[in-house]
Parts: C-alpha cells; structure tokens; sequence
C-alpha cells in the first residue's frame, strides 16, 4: 500500500514524479505520531492521518502500513463472550447487519452463510504456520476427542454416521473408492480389530475424528488448486537500519534537548543538517560502516550543497526512479516515527518551547537518514554473508493445510459428519473454502468489536432513558440552589459531581471544556515560561501571568532569589556528579542523599506534606493575577498581558450560555478546573487537563471567575442580555485528580455576605471529595476493599507523593461515552466514572443549534481525541502505544525512550491502559436528529469523525424523549430496552466491593425530598 491511497485521489498520482523533496517530506509528516513535547501531554487520534477513510477502512491500512493490530486478538473477545460481557444476540445481531440478504444464501448442504460465520465466532479457530498444526495433531487428543465446543448431539450424530457409512457403504464397495478408501482401511487396521462393531465408543470417535481429517485434507487438496499459492515475502532486512538508527537517535536526542544536556550539539543554531556536517565531517569515523563519510561530507560542505540538494543526491544513490520516491521517503520517515514525528511537531508546532526546530528540520532529516543509510548498506554488501543469514520466507495467504484445519475445526462445530463432506462436489467444496477464507481472523475480530460495542451502547441508551422516565418531579424554579459548580467535561469529574449532588442536593453542577473559554498563554509566579493552556487546535493570543500581591512583593523578591540559588545549587551538583571528583564525593553522601528516597516510598503522604510545607518557603503563597490590559494589542510584552474588558465579557457570555447558566444564578458559583499530582511519572501531564493542552486548568478556573466578578463585564453581560444578579459570587478553584485535593484562589476577596455560603459548599465538597477517594480506590489493587472512606482519602494522597507509584490514578481509563445536555436526565445515574458530561440547555438555543453547535465543535473533537488515543494504546500497547513504564528513561526533557537506546516512544503507557475496554465513544446529545444533522453538515471536522465512525452518536429528543442512533451516514429511531434500573441510596451501596466496571443503577439518597432535577428542571 503506498501513501498515495490515503492522502489524495488516485487521478494525482500522475504528478508525484513532479513534486520537489521538500514538498513530499511536508506531506508525508502527516504519517508521523503528533504528539508534542510529554510536558504539554495532549490527547489526539492515533491515526488522524487517516481520518478521510471510515474507521473500518483506517484501522486495517494503518495495521498494514505500520505493522499494527486493528482490533484486540480474538482469544480476549472471546473472553469478553465467556464471561457474559459479549452477548451471542449481540454478534448475530452484528452478522444480520453485515451481511443483510446474502447471509440466507445456502453453501452447499452445510447451511447458510449467517450459520457459518457465526459458528466461527462462537467457537475459537486454532490457527498458526504448519509446523504448529503438525505439532497440535500430533501432540494433542484433537484426532481423538471431539472438541468441546461441540454439542454431545452433533457428536453423536457424527459417530453414527460414519458408523452407518463404514458398515453399509464401505463394506459394499459401493463409495470412498481410489486414495480414500486406501486411507480407510488403514485407519481400520490402526484402530483394531477387523471387526468394527466390536469397537468401543472412545474409538468410534476416534476413527471418525480421523476420517474426519482425511476428507478435510484430501477435500482441500483437490479443490484448491485453482488458488496459486503465494509467493515467499521475505522479512525486510533491518541491519542496516538499525546502525542508521543508533546514529540518529542520538542526533535527534541532542539536537531537540531542551535544557538537559550538559553540552551543545554544536552549531545547532544553523540546524540539523549544517549541525551534522560539522560534527562528522572532520576526524576519523566512529565506526566501520561510517568509514567515507567524513569525506562525503566535507564533499558536501566544499560544494555549498544545502539538505533538499542533499537529499536528492541520496535518493539517486540509492538508485530510486521517480515512481519510488514518496515510498522510499515514507519508510525513512517511519524507520524512527517517534524521533521523526517530534521533529516535526518542535518544528511546525512548538513555538512556546525553550528550544523549537527551525523550519526545515524534518527535511535535514530525511537527507541525513538517507545518507547514512547508503553508507550501511555498502559496508553490509562488503561484509561476509556468512555472518548475515537470510530470513526464513513469510507467506501471504493460508497454506493447505491450515485450511484443512479450520474445515476441520469447523465441522465438529456445526455438526458436519465425514458423510457430508465426502458428499460435497468440487464446486461445493471451493465455495466453502472461500466461505471460510472470506471471514478471516480480521474479519472475525471486526464483527467480535462491534458486538463489544453495540452491548455497551445498548445498554448505556437504556439506561440514560430509563433514568429520565424515573425522574419523579421537577425541581420548583422559585427555590434557588444553595451553590453551583462548574466543573470540566472530564470523566473523572463526574463521580465527583455525583458525590456532591447526593451530599449536598440543594447544589447543581455543570460541566464545560476545563479551560472555560479562557484561551491563553500561561506563566505561573514561580515558572520561567509562558505555556498554552487551551485546547490544541486553538491557537491563544491573549498571555496571562501570575505575579505575587503587592502586600508580597518583598517577600516574593526574596523567595525568587531563593529559587534561584536553590536551581543554581542542584544543577552544579547534577553536573559535577558528572565528574571523577564530583562524582566521588556524590557517592560518600549517597547515604544521606538517600533518606528523602526511602521516605517517599516508606511514608509518601508524610513526604509530600513536607514537600508542601517547602513549597509555601520558596513560593509566593498570596499572589494575582494581571487579567486588565491596557495595550490595544495582546502579546507577552508587560502591557500586553491580558483581556480588554469587552473580550472578558464574550468568554464570560460564551461560557454561561453554553452550559445553560443564564438564570436561577446561586449566591456561590464556583469554578473548578482540574490538574493531577504526581512523582517520578514522566507522563504526569497525561492526567492534566486535555482541554488546556494537557495543563492544569485552576488558572482557567480563576481568571474567569475573575472577569465574571468584574462589575464592568456584568454591565456588558447586562446589554445583551444576562443578568448576573449583584449578589452572585465567582470563585475560581482547582480539583486535583490524583489527591482530590480542593485548591480555592483569591479567598480574600471573597464578600462577607457569601462567606456563609462557602463554608456550606466547602464542607459538602470536602465530604465528597473523600467519598470520590472512597469510590477510586476500588480499582487500585494496593488498596483494600474494606477501606474507609477516610482512609481511602489518605490512601490516594500518598500514592500521588510516592516516588514507586507506577500507577497514580487512572487518568482516562474506561471512558466511554458522553453526554451533552442539562444534568436533569442523567443526575442520580451512577455512570461508573466513564462518562464526560457536558451541559447544555436546549430550550435557550435557536432553531439552529447556534450555542450547540459551539459546544460539540470542542466536546467532540476532544472528548474523540482523548477516546482514541485511549482505544489504540489498549488495541496495541507496544505499537500505537509505548509500552510498560518500567524500562522508560526521559530524553531531553521531550519524551521517553526505552532503555540508554530506542525510538521516541509515544501513546500511552500500559499502565494507564490496562483496566481501559477499547470503544469507540458514544456521543448522546439532548436535541433533535434534524438540528444534529445541520451541525454536522456545517463542520467539517465533525462531519469526519462522524460521518466516517471514528466516534458514535446519539440524538435524545427533549420533547419526545425518543433516542435516534446515527448510523450509516443517517439518524434512524433507535428502540431502547424497557427494563427498570436498579436503586441505590448511595454510591457507595452500588459499587461497594467490587473492582471491575459496574452496571448503571440509579443514585436515589433516603430522606430527600422529590428528585431535584436540577439545572432548571427535568427535561
């Protein structure tokens, strides 16, 4: 498969001779991974350069282009079938659906298409080269006892069968003539006595399991042979790519280290390429195969030859005509995709960093690999074959063999006695092989995956449907809430959110992308750097920084000082534990270096208070933020920093009527945004919040309560229209999900009058902050499931401070699906941490879906990004993902490698992956298919995750409360199980003790009175 088929039309690929390098390497890039610098983690779909094709389509040639697997292998669906999670309704609904009209068609006498793939999937295929078939027959009792998958009547009418053949038509001469009948008699003379009805029941079976096999292998082999048999493919020779990337990788590793390094590539200002003649082009080589290209280098240099000359002068070395060229370009860029990749990324797409690409880096790159790569392989052509022995030939399709293998598995399933397939004519017969070849392993593990996700679907549009009919009265609108809460859409705020609703029912929550609207550039009082803290397809303008109060301006001089010095001191220490000396004495200390070591994993809660403790020492503890701008234009310059009053009064305008917050406003509105805390985790931005480009979004949180306090944006909310009552207070805080800790800013200048409003909400949240801890700690197999709630909470806090602590929290891990509308319909459901919830009141939109729309052009393309990424880490964790933690060491302060040496590994590691259920997750959105439909056919990009399936989605209808399935480029009415859901007076009584996912159930707390709605009442 060549690049071509998945980034243009076929009509193009008359011009691809006609490209320039440059041009070809830009377009190419799209193939690499995407993901940025691991400090700024942002979750992103795996294979969005797939994206045009349907996810069908994208998952097979992105598994044939990079080597991957599309879906999990089938002994886990399997697995998921035993154990119930898979139901057998659920994979012949899918076969129905698949085939349509042509599963009916007959094969022969064996039954119908529908009848056999279906077989195939209820019962596993044993499949693998021909030695191993060899060994299985040989070494097994599988010519011996019927498989046990097979029903006791099929087997019995197998026995039977043959019985009746072997006595009546055997004996009479009057069939199985020629090579059959030799085997025959030799099978009798194997088994026993001549005699055959003396024969046991043990070796009836056992001579029909043999006959059985015969006819399988005879069937295959003369039916079979209008199939050519594939020719040999043999394994790529990787020898010399892997001295290329033992060179590279310490190329790259250098060249894009951000502050790491003790020294400088040197003139890496001129870039990668000049940077790279100058290194190698003096001196001796640094190894056999590198011998010449000093020479060829300094060739180079003496002609003026720039990176795209160079690269194609190493494209004709390696005797690459026109029609090559992408292809070979292709496979130098993923030789190294993760390398490549992040060159690309620090190139086009990370001006903010300390030490970005220059442009054309990715260019340089390929010309260097290519150059290498001419030299690896006229120093492997010199050397002895003897020391290089060929690789033992693949084969593209199944041998004889295995197909006689599958029949024969196949048959004892469906009941099929040798009888039957003696009775097959020719043409019979090579319809069933196709019939079996057609519905491959790949095939099979498909319609496995859309079974696994049609029962997880059903069963959420059931419940969410269920839960509304149960809602028993709306919430009187003249009783305002005691407090709101505007949390992010995450998934790990839901069970917060849920928490709280039931300690507290007199509160609403609502749930919005964790930046708020608040896109910008960020620097913290005590960070160096502006970063990004929005989503990453925003591009900020506006730049935010934190600056100590003015009552704390001294102090905060000296603890800058102090942070100076205390940098100055550990980074001479780092480096001159690099020397003979330093490092003598590093070692006479080691012992004390020690102590803060075995703390952390000995105590690790008691460490991190200390560390806290330390924190507030070097760290301004009152501080504010510079959210005025006096400068008619935004940048990082003094006076450019932050918003104009009127751009405060959109994000403030934007942001409530999105989320349905445009009355009924609480005397306390708090804000909350959501970060995680963690040690020794290199991919602890991972946890952070997604919508602020892996950032922490307390800062989101607190300018915008900030601009919503400001009487002069409540003025201009006023003129068009929103009236925040005078008395509404703003407070901006952060969640952070690994401790559950509560971080609430700028306290002091909160109001008298609603300070007895924020000791009502802190002590709810405090009390459902610990029952969150509570709930988390069943998936953590170091906590017992007897835990107290208190004691959960200080469990969490000390494996957030714990240096050994592979596995911090869960992040992501099991989302599944989202909901898009007023908390009403979904409040008292216990969704099991897996869904991101974001508010949405339709009865305030236009008949257009204006605000809607606004809120899935964000909800959907993050919320898909973050699922995806999730769904290929788990189908393949050591290829789309980057494998266990364990062997992981960081690199230029970019990403991490496995051991001293390896490609930059990207995805997600198995250990935030491992409890994950690989879905495609469903969108239910409170309006109406027809106002969907106009959104999606007016945005491109959710048009594209849609329409192509990459994601799922639902239309619940406000008035109707009917549920419409989008599938197949349509929305069609989608009939929702009846069942009533299980009641529970708490979350706690629904999960308690258990550890895997949990059904839904609904959260009904005793001794409340009605239902409480919320959000403006029931739907």
């Amino acid at each position: 498969m060549t690049h071509l088929s998945l980034e243009r039309p076929a009509t193009a690929a008359a011009t691809e001779s006609n490209l320039s390098v440059g041009d070809a390497v830009a377009r190419l890039a799209h193939l690499l991974p995407s993901q940025g610098p691991i400090t700024v983690f942002v979750h992103h779909n795996t294979l969005h350069a797939f994206e045009r094709l349907t996810f069908a389509e994208a998952v097979v040639q992105a598994a044939d282009l990079f080597d991957r697997h599309p879906y999990l292998p089938e002994e886990d669906y399997r697995a998921e079938l035993n154990r119930g999670r898979i139901r057998p309704q659920d994979l012949s609904h899918e076969l129905i659906d698949e085939l349509d009209e042509v599963g009916d068609e007959l094969i022969g006498s064996l039954g119908t298409r529908h009848e056999l793939w279906l077989s195939m999937l209820g019962s596993p295929l044993r499949e693998g080269p021909d030695a191993e078939i060899h060994w299985f027959i040989d070494e097994t009792e599988a010519l011996y006892r019927f498989r046990p998958e097979a029903s006791a009547a099929a087997c019995a009418n197998s026995v039977q069968q043959t019985r009746r053949w072997l006595v009546r038509d055997y004996a009479a001469g009057a069939a199985a003539q020629g090579r059959l009948r030799e085997q025959t008699a030799r099978l009798i003379k194997q088994f026993g006595p001549k005699d055959v009805e003396s024969w046991s029941a043990r070796t009836w079976d056992a001579f029909t399991l043999h006959l059985l096999w015969q006819i399988c292998r005879d069937g295959v082999a003369m039916n079979s042979g209008s199939a050519k048999r594939p020719k040999p493919i043999h394994a790529k020779d990787r020898r010399a790519q892997r001295l290329v990337d033992a060179e590279l990788i310490r190329l790259c590793g250098a060249f894009l280290d951000q502050g790491f390094a003790v020294w400088d590539l040197p003139e890496r200002e001129r870039g990668l390429f000049a940077s790279y003649v100058h290194l190698r082009g003096d001196g001796p080589a640094d190894a056999p195969w590198m011998v010449g290209l000093a020479e060829e280098l300094a060739e180079i240099r003496r002609l003026g030859l720039g990176s795209e000359q160079c690269l194609e002068r190493a494209l004709a070395a390696v005797a690459v005509d026109d029609t090559q060229r992408e292809t070979t370009l292709r496979d130098a860029l993923l030789a190294l995709p993760g390398w490549a990749g992040m060159l690309w990324q620090m190139e086009t797409n990370a001006e903010w960093t300390v030490r970005p690409a220059p442009p054309g880096t990715l260019l340089e790159y390929a010309a260097i690999r290519l150059l290498l790569t001419k030299f690896a392989k006229q120093f492997l052509a010199r050397a002895d074959a003897a020391d290089s022995p060929p690789a033992e030939p693949q084969f593209a399709g199944p041998s004889p063999l295995l197909q006689a293998f599958r029949v024969f598995q196949i048959a004892q399933v469906r009941g099929w006695t040798p009888v039957d397939l003696l009775r097959l004519r020719p043409t019979e017969w090579r319809r069933l092989l196709r019939e079996v070849e057609a519905f491959s392993s790949r095939e099979r593990r498909r319609i496995y995956h859309q079974a696994y996700e049609r029962r997880l679907r059903e069963e959420v549009l059931g419940a969410i449907c269920a839960n509304a009919r149960a809602i028993a009265r709306p919430q009187d609108p003249a009783a305002l809430p005691a407090f709101q809460l505007v949390a992010c859409i995450d998934d790990r705020e839901e069970s917060f959110r849920r928490h709280l609703e039931e300690v507290a029912p007199e509160c609403e929550t609502f749930g919005y992308a964790g930046f708020f609207g608040v896109a910008m550039y960020y620097r913290g009082v005590s960070e160096a750097h502006f970063r990004p803290l929005c989503p990453v397809n925003v591009k900020p303008r506006h730049y935010l920084q934190e600056k100590p109060a003015l009552s704390a301006v001294e102090a905060s001089r000296r603890q800058a000082r102090a942070r100076r010095t205390l940098g100055r001191v550990i980074h001479a220490a780092n480096l001159g534990a690099r020397t003979l000396l330093g490092g003598a004495v590093a070692s006479l200390m080691g012992a004390a270096a020690t102590l803060p070591l075995v703390l952390r994993v000995v105590a690790p809660r008691t460490a991190g208070q200390f560390q806290k403790l330390f924190g507030r020492i070097v760290v301004p503890g009152r501080t504010q933020l510079t959210i005025e701008r006096t400068h008619p234009l935004p940048g990082s310059g003094v006076d450019q920093l932050g918003y104009h009053v009127d751009e405060m009064a959109a994000i403030v305008e934007g942001t409530l009527r999105a989320i349905g917050l445009v009355e009924r406003f609480a005397p306390l509105v708090i804000v909350a945004g959501h970060g995680s805390s963690s040690l020794n985790n290199p991919h602890a931005a991972a946890y952070d919040c997604g919508a602020c480009g892996g950032g922490r979004g307390g800062p989101n949180a607190r300018a915008f309560a900030q601009m919503a306090n400001d009487p002069r944006v409540r003025a201009a909310l006023a003129a068009r229209g929103l009236k925040v009552p005078e008395l509404t207070w703003f407070l901006g805080a952060n969640h952070n999900t690994g401790d559950d800790g509560i971080e609430y800013y700028d306290l002091d200048e909160l109001p008298a009058t609603r300070r007895a409003a924020f000791q009502t909400a802190r002590k709810a949240i405090e009390e459902a902050r610990t029952r969150n801890a509570h709930e988390r700690c069943r998936r953590f197999e170091s906590a017992s499931l007897s835990l107290s709630p208190a004691a959960a909470l200080r469990h969490v806090e000390g494996r957030a401070a714990d240096l050994s602590q592979v596995r911090i929290e869960c992040g992501h891990a099991t989302n599944a699906y989202c909901l898009v509308g007023r908390r009403a319909w979904s409040r008292g459901l216990f969704l099991d941490r897996r869904a991101f919830l974001a508010s949405y009141d339709p009865r305030i939109d236009d008949e257009d879906g204006s605000i809607l729309a606004r809120v899935l052009a964000a909800v959907i393309p993050v919320c898909g990004g973050i699922n995806l990424e999730y769904y290929f880490s788990r189908i393949d964790n050591n290829g789309y993902g980057c494998g266990t933690k364990l062997p992981h060491n960081i690199t230029s302060m970019l990403g991490v490698m496995d051991g001293a040496g390896s490609d930059l590994r990207t995805g997600l590691p198995w250990q935030m992956v491992e409890i994950h259920e690989p879905v495609r997750i469903l969108f239910v959105v409170e309006t109406t298919p027809a106002t969907l439909e106009r959104i999606i056919a007016s945005n491109a990009e959710l048009a594209a995750l849609v329409g192509r399936e990459w994601v799922q989605l639902a239309a619940f209808d406000p008035q109707s409360r009917a549920m419409h399935l989008h599938r197949r480029g349509r929305f069609e009415s989608h009939a929702v199980s009846a069942a009533m859901l299980p009641v529970v007076d708490s979350s706690a009584a629904w999960y308690r003790g258990q550890r895997d996912h949990l059904g839904f159930a609904r959260v009904a707390p005793t001794g409340v009175p009605g239902d409480g709605a919320g959000e403006g009442g029931a739907p």
